[in-house]
């Protein structure tokens, strides 16, 4: 038996392409400075996945930041300060380790994060506004069923292994 992957089909390979258009779409500049403009916060996408990613977890330190996001960690120190400047994160001492430091929103930061959010949601409202209340409900569940399926498939670039399990116990 070979353990070479099965090629992928008309469906699948449909699917990856839908999903590459809706990534070009949603991080065009010109769609994030609308989305800011429509949110009225003046943050760029590195601040604005930032400050997504601390909004949905607890405070995470810098590192943790990073590789959550992706990045190098100099990226999330220069964002990071960036942010605090402007309010909207601070540094809270990591009851884990006295000597490190994680990242919390503020409370300017929680009402930037819900304005982005719901602009972001207005515009989808309005773009799927012919779908039925159904059709949306069967495409919510099937892209989180998807994403959890990514997750669980993740394979961890340092050791090509499979990803372990996910914080939320699934």
């Amino acid at each position: 038996m070979s353990n070479e992957p099965l090629p992928a089909s008309a469906e699948v390979i449909e699917i990856e392409r839908a999903l590459n258009r809706i990534t070009y779409l949603s991080t065009r500049a010109r769609q994030h400075d609308r989305l800011m403009a429509l949110a009225g916060v003046p943050l760029d996408r590195a601040a604005v996945a930032l400050l997504r990613q601390v909004a949905d977890s607890e405070p995470l330190r810098p590192g943790e930041l990073a590789q959550r996001l992706g990045v190098e960690a100099s990226h999330v120190t220069r964002t990071v300060q960036q942010l605090q400047k402007s309010g909207y994160v601070t540094r809270v001492p990591d009851p884990d380790d006295g000597r490190a430091q994680r990242i919390q929103l503020t409370d300017a930061g929680r009402d930037a994060v819900d304005r982005v959010r719901d602009a972001g949601a207005r515009g989808m409202q309005m773009a799927l506004s012919a779908w039925s209340p159904e059709e949306l409900r069967e495409l919510a569940t099937l892209f989180h069923r998807m994403v959890d399926d990514f997750l669980s498939h993740a394979v961890d670039e340092e050791t090509d292994q499979p990803a372990g399990p996910r914080a939320d116990g699934a």
